[in-house]
């Protein structure tokens, strides 16, 4: 069996590429994908706990569940914005989206 420090180390490397990803990008994509990533490494550390401390009840794949959901929501919506920001302006780059000028 795998020892649950080797999920949590896991966990924060991909925790950690997603918050590099999300702070060092100038695309606005990017910034999404280290988003996911990172909303990924909580979801990792919430079945890695639920294995180890409560196998039997079923309390941490529902709440695996519902996370997935809002990450696709969180996506979904992100993706519409940056689509539509990207029609107005013809860019996706973060510093050039100041939608109050003109």
């Amino acid at each position: 069996m795998i020892p649950l420090s080797w999920y949590l180390l896991f966990a924060a490397a991909l925790f950690g590429i997603g918050l590099y990803g999300a702070l060092a990008r100038r695309n606005a994509v990017a910034i999404l994908m280290g988003i996911e990533l990172m909303l990924n490494a909580v979801n990792l550390n919430l079945l890695a706990f639920w294995r180890y401390l409560a196998p039997a009840q079923m309390n941490g794949q529902v709440f695996a569940a519902v996370l997935l959901a809002v990450a696709a929501a969180e996506t979904a919506v992100g993706l519409s914005l940056v689509i539509s920001i990207y029609r107005l302006r013809k860019t996706v780059l973060p510093e050039e989206m100041d939608l109050m000028r003109g």
